[in-house]
């Protein structure tokens, strides 16, 4: 009975969700013609703010689903003080496709509309592909050779969001996480993979003055890393988020990563202290848990 009902729930969710998707870029194709037709000037900046407030209503039905499915406690700290006309550089651990929902439902209404860093090959995905290309969402290849023409063109995408205020959004690890991936990489943390800095140091050199600070997101899933379905049948329980704002060195603004090895080596030094201190941050969540529920 109890798989039944998960079973009722996760196909609810899963048609409002899809029917979310279709109503949101369904009314998203006209200003997405207009934004084509006229990639700059006043009418683009309008037809930008329009369309994120579209994502973020998309985002509002998403939440209300994930309510009437699921009773998850929420536990965030570290949003005091946020802007929603500020310009945020947000980098988080990444586990799961429920990140993304996650992160949705916790900056909604406090940070400008989250845009990530993707795939090349999620630009062909049916109908969401066009709604992230209309969201100004940047694309990256993963090259194994020379990475200067899709840094470029990142580079390029960055430089929109100097327009409205902007959250960029970064998963360092390229990857979600799990403990065969991170012992295959060698990772020195027990709770992360090894961190990619390409995509940050595009972030930065594009508009790294207009960055008004730094979000370090930890995520932290204290019933185990949930897969989507988990989330969709009401399986997800708890969720722990800690959000650090904090300010990014001057030094580190606009550099030259690919062509400037001291500023390649004292960037991935920031980040993996980062990395060090997110590590250790999860440790200690993980056992101040264990010990709340023995005692």
């Amino acid at each position: 009975m109890k798989r039944l009902w998960s079973t009722l729930k996760g196909s609810f969710a899963s048609s409002v969700l899809a029917a979310n998707v279709l109503a949101f870029c369904s009314g998203m194709a006209p200003v997405a013609l207009v934004k084509l037709a006229l990639p700059k000037g006043a009418i683009r900046r309008d037809a930008d703010r329009l369309l994120n407030g579209m994502a973020e209503g998309w985002i509002a039905v998403n939440g209300w689903w994930m309510a009437v499915v699921q009773r998850i406690s929420w536990d965030v700290t570290g949003l005091e003080g946020l802007r929603r006309q500020g310009w945020y550089l947000v980098s988080s651990n990444h586990q799961s496709w429920v990140d993304i929902f996650v992160l949705q439902k916790v900056f909604l209404g406090r940070v400008p509309f989250l845009k990530f860093f993707l795939k090349r090959q999620l630009l062909y995905v049916p109908v969401i592909g066009l709604a992230w290309w209309a969201l100004d969402f940047p694309f990256m290849k993963r090259r194994t050779g020379s990475r200067s023409a899709d840094l470029a063109t990142a580079r390029r995408a960055c430089e929109k969001f100097s327009q409205i205020p902007t959250s960029v959004m970064n998963f360092m690890e390229g990857t979600r996480f799990s403990r065969a991936k991170r012992d295959r990489q060698g990772s020195p943390y027990r709770h992360l993979l090894k961190p990619k800095v390409g995509g940050l140091a595009t972030a930065l050199s594009a508009m790294g003055e207009r960055f008004d600070a730094l979000l370090d997101v930890t995520i932290v899933y204290p019933g185990g890393i949930p897969t989507f379905w988990d989330l969709l049948s009401g399986r997800v329980k708890r969720v722990v988020v800690r959000v650090r704002e904090r300010q990014i060195p001057a030094d580190l603004l606009g550099g030259d990563y690919e062509g400037d090895p001291a500023f390649r080596a004292q960037l991935q030094a920031f980040v993996q202290e980062l990395w060090t201190e997110k590590d250790a941050g999860i440790e200690e969540t993980l056992l101040s848990l264990r010990q709340g529920a023995e005692a």
